[in-house]
């Protein structure tokens, strides 16, 4: 292990050096691919000691593998955590989550605007288990204790919310789950360390998709749970390894571990693009409204400068007029999309490239429509990942998008 003081050293430096050490047997300084399904043992006792935790290691890549385990350990440093667990996806590690915390007869207040697999999960899937789910808005603490019933077990909640971009105020949420004796579960896709760090306001467990920021290039599934040690133990030994099996490959971590090398550089480059995007959009006379917690306009812009340390995400959403050249916001939005040449057409975010999509067809289509628009979530809304790099070019691009509707 580093033998820096991670307690000590800028963001940027935490997130190159911690969890990692050269590796023991050969000094190499990049964490190797330990692409292994099982791992040997001198003898029988040896099996023993290990499972009884008296020496140290790996049995089954599928509980635990070291290349999976210095992701882990960079992650956990990464959000503040006493320890992580890294799935095969991010819907891995929210599946994860449910079973490992969740029994039948319990109850979880979920804010009404999270992703769309998200919203199955709790409309669909936790109800086949005899875990009921109520909706509330997140951005009202009051409406969030009015849902709380004895049978309350987990709030989850995203902030900012998936794809409307809403902010929960999350020690304030804390506090409420707290008083309440609940596990508060706070998905932070949308903002990585250095933008937001909801453990140390008050949540319990955090989940990333690491798929999107954390990786960051576009070309790993993976997911991420965060929290204490007790509570990642129940959810990697209930959940993770066990009725789930959803541990990443070991080439997938290490890409990961590539990845987040540069994490605090290129968060930094999308906050800033995506201010600049969201300014121009302001000005658009085709635009009704942009949702960005960066923007003094936005309604809660107070609460992202509280909790959001100044930096307010590389994502935007925007809803275009209701009469644009004839056409309405639906038909317009999707003109403007296909007239684009420089984002592509796709979900995801958090890529070298910028991504944009129309939320109510593509990652929220299986949310009930009328579930979708009491959220925000309106056939007008587009949703927009904004490339690190070269935001003139965008905003060039954009430009002439509208000039084309």
């Amino acid at each position: 292990m580093s033998k820096i003081d991670m307690e000590k050293v800028h963001f940027a430096t935490k997130i190159i050096h911690a969890g990692q050490a050269p590796d023991p047997v050969y000094g190499a300084l990049a964490t190797p691919i330990y692409q292994t399904s099982t791992f040997c043992f001198e003898t029988v006792e040896d099996v023993a000691k290990r499972n009884d935790r008296e020496i140290p290691g790996f049995m089954y890549s599928r509980s635990g593998n070291p290349t999976n385990r210095t992701l882990e350990l960079k992650i956990a440093a990464l959000e503040g955590g006493e320890d992580c667990v890294v799935t095969a996806s991010g819907m891995g590690a929210i599946g994860s989550v449910m079973v490992g915390l969740l029994s039948a007869g319990d109850h979880v207040v979920c804010g009404h605007a999270v992703y769309g697999g998200t919203s199955v999960v709790m409309r669909t899937n936790l109800p086949q288990f005899g875990i009921d789910v109520s909706f509330v808005d997140p951005s009202d603490l009051g409406a969030i204790e009015a849902a709380i019933t004895p049978r309350t077990k987990m709030l989850y909640l995203e902030s900012p919310a998936n794809p409307t971009m809403q902010l929960t105020d999350l020690a304030g949420a804390g506090k409420i789950a707290k008083n309440y004796g609940l596990k508060m579960v706070v998905d932070n896709t949308f903002a990585p360390p250095p933008i937001q760090y909801p453990l140390a306001l008050g949540a319990d467990l955090v989940v990333h998709s690491v798929t999107k920021y954390i990786n960051g290039h576009g070309d790993v599934l993976g997911g991420a749970i965060i929290g204490s040690a007790q509570d990642i133990a129940l959810i990697r030994g209930n959940g993770v390894t066990k009725l789930c099996g959803t541990p990443p490959a070991p080439v997938n971590s290490y890409l990961v571990l590539r990845g987040m090398k540069t994490l605090a550089l290129r968060v930094r480059q999308h906050c800033a693009n995506a201010l600049a995007v969201a300014r121009y959009l302001e000005g658009c006379p085709y635009v009704k409204t942009v949702y960005y917690p960066g923007l003094e306009s936005f309604p809660q812009h107070e609460l992202a400068k509280r909790q959001m340390n100044g930096l307010y995400t590389g994502i935007l959403s925007f809803e275009l007029c209701d009469d644009v050249k004839g056409m309405n916001a639906f038909e317009a939005g999707k003109k403007l999309l296909n007239t684009l040449k420089i984002p592509a057409i796709a979900v995801s975010l958090g890529d070298p490239d910028s991504l944009v999509e129309h939320p109510a067809s593509m990652t929220h289509d299986n949310v009930p429509k009328e579930a979708r628009e009491k959220a925000g979530i309106t056939d007008g809304l587009i949703r927009f990942s904004v490339v690190p790099v070269a935001v003139k070019k965008i905003i060039a691009d954009l430009e002439q998008a509208f000039a084309a509707l």
